[in-house]
């Protein structure tokens, strides 16, 4: 049996995908998910695979059922948890490079989602209100969602996933 493939990493695995979608389900519950900058919580999980290679397979099937019980459409279901997983494989293999591993995960997104959102749910367009002014910013096309995707991304892979991380890192028994 391959070392990868253990009862341990099996666990681990499985508990990261119950996590992610519980996190998932309180950035839904708090209406942090459907704003212009999307913040999942669940993303910050995303540093995870720098730890264990259980996070790989762990993210990537939190990311499927998440998608599905929240109520996303198939297109999202597949992509998005398309995104995951590469952003997963890419973490894993810059493991060695906290610093920037946090990176693949924003980028597979930042590329991804904003396809989905146009073709998938069409929107076409962002609005933006900045806080404390009646100010509103919007903006057409796929490069403005790909911004406001890659804010929310940078915010939950890099700002909480990156806290994560110096949380975890000192824990024993976490990294393979």
């Amino acid at each position: 049996m391959n070392k990868s493939f253990n009862v341990k990493t099996l666990t681990m695995g499985g508990a990261i995908a119950a996590l992610y979608v519980v996190l998932t389900w309180v950035s839904k519950l708090l209406d942090l998910d459907s704003q212009a900058i999307q913040l999942r919580l669940s993303e910050a999980l995303t540093i995870l695979p720098v730890f264990t290679f259980a996070a790989v397979p762990g993210l990537t099937l939190g990311c499927l059922l998440a998608n599905i019980t929240v109520g996303c459409m198939p297109g999202d279901v597949v992509l998005g948890t398309l995104a995951t997983l590469l952003g997963a494989i890419g973490t894993r293999l810059l493991r060695k490079h906290v610093e920037i591993a946090w990176l693949p995960p924003v980028i597979s997104n930042m590329l991804i989602v904003p396809f989905v959102l146009i073709y998938v749910y069409m929107i076409p367009d962002v609005s933006i209100t900045i806080p404390f002014t009646k100010t509103t910013l919007a903006a057409s096309g796929y490069v403005p969602i790909m911004i406001t995707v890659g804010i929310g991304e940078v915010l939950a892979c890099g700002w909480l996933g990156l806290l994560l991380h110096k949380t975890l890192q000192k824990t024993p028994g976490l990294n393979d």
